[in-house]
């Protein structure tokens, strides 16, 4: 499907934002960039920095402000205007700039070059998400070049830190960097073109078990931890099963696994011939629309108890069980808000299945629960897919960008009419 905006300067400026190595802590010269262009092209610019004691007070952050990079990790916003801007609605058009790491050697072309093959663009960033955010500025270059039949405002945002917990969107939501209200967001999200009104939640636990160290000639002389930690990984296993059955959604029914409860790194021993006595385990637990990050971890440090409580040596020994890192608390909004309609009706204004308009859930969390938390309704709707998020030669059709400008552009002007 070929857009209106399909010109060549879209996919040159994609080209140029995915050249930019914005990982963790490196946003800022791409931000700068930004800055520039966007004043260049006639937005009005905002510009931000989080503040580390502000986010140590928000659930989702560590509650120690020294744990929340935030230094040199500024984000920014574009504002364009339209007839009398305080007499109509605002809407936000977001997008991330940090991308995950890139180990070269896994690609088949350099993570941080632009590489085309015919309508496909390769690398980090090409669909999470620096080719939505592509389409979210071009979609407000088009509004403003045909202004909407309303008045009101749409700010196009790039913003840091999304991919450790929304450092960038969070401070956005918590301390308005703007000097008006928002009324609805789109964050542009890889979606694969379908309007997403709930993502799931996540909470990050550490556990640490310690055991007693023997020779591997006497075993009976030590306590293996690796046992207690199979006893616990199996009764957080049952505990996710359960989950899985008791807890439903209607946007979520058809996920293989709905509310995923992963182990994903285990560090025990010390020497092949010693009886391991200290373990370590990280789990990232699912948590679904309507449930609390705190209503969960409740649920599994509940779980951990029983199994103590029928061991003598972890009664004696009890467990760590800690939360760690950065918790998403999970997001959702109304099928009936007016930003989702306003999407719906310009995919199909666009000429996308009518089928796909219909909502759905996700099982990974985004920067929308921030702007939904106060109380900005938020609708995620993107090109590309998040299979293709995080891994090596990450690629995206650039024709779904270009319908995704289109789509992003009359929803804009649908909101605001």
């Amino acid at each position: 499907m070929t857009a209106r905006g399909g010109d060549p300067d879209l996919r040159e400026f994609a080209s140029e934002l995915v050249e930019f190595d914005t990982t963790a802590g490196r946003e800022r010269e791409l931000v700068d960039w930004l800055e520039q262009q966007l004043a260049a092209w006639g937005f009005e610019t905002y510009r931000w920095t989080a503040d580390p004691l502000e986010l140590a007070t928000h659930p989702s952050f560590p509650d120690d402000p020294e744990e929340i990079p935030v230094t040199d990790r500024p984000s920014v916003g574009g504002v364009i205007e339209f007839g009398d801007p305080d007499a109509g609605p605002t809407i936000v058009l977001n997008g991330h700039v940090d991308v995950v790491p890139a180990e070269p050697e896994l690609w088949s072309s350099p993570p941080f070059e632009a590489t085309w093959d015919g309508d496909e663009l390769t690398a980090r960033g090409a669909a999470d998400m620096k080719s939505g955010y592509a389409a979210c500025v071009f979609a407000a270059r088009q509004l403003a070049e045909s202004p909407p039949c309303g008045d009101g405002r749409v700010v196009v945002e790039a913003v840091a830190g999304e991919e450790e917990g929304g450092i960038g969107a969070a401070a956005a939501a918590l301390s308005n960097p703007y000097p008006f209200e928002r009324d609805a967001a789109i964050v542009a999200e890889p979606t694969e073109l379908r309007p997403v009104i709930a993502s799931e939640g996540s909470l990050m636990k550490r556990l640490r078990i310690e055991g007693r160290s023997a020779h591997a000639a006497t075993p009976w002389r030590g306590v293996d931890v690796l046992d207690h930690f199979t006893t616990i990984r199996n009764a957080f296993n049952d505990l996710a099963a359960e989950r899985e059955d008791r807890v439903t959604h209607a946007l979520y029914e058809d996920y293989p696994t709905k509310w995923p409860v992963v182990c994903g790194t285990v560090d025990a021993g010390t020497w092949a011939s010693t009886v391991p006595d200290v373990l370590t385990a990280e789990w990232r637990i699912g948590v679904a629309p309507g449930e609390t990050v705190a209503e969960v971890d409740a649920e599994f440090d509940q779980r951990l108890a029983d199994v103590v409580a029928e061991s003598d040596w972890l009664a004696d020994n009890p467990p760590q069980f800690e939360r760690f890192s950065i918790q998403f608390e999970a997001s959702e909004i109304d099928a009936d808000e007016p930003v989702v309609t306003a999407v719906q009706d310009a995919m199909r204004g666009t000429g996308l299945p009518d089928g796909d308009a219909e909502p759905i859930g996700v099982t990974y969390g985004a920067d929308a629960r921030h702007y939904i938390e106060a109380g900005i309704p938020t609708v995620l709707f993107g090109p590309g897919s998040i299979g293709q998020a995080h891994f090596p030669d990450e690629t995206v059709d650039f024709r779904e960008v270009e319908t995704a400008t289109d789509v992003i552009e009359d929803a804009v002007r649908n909101y605001l009419a």
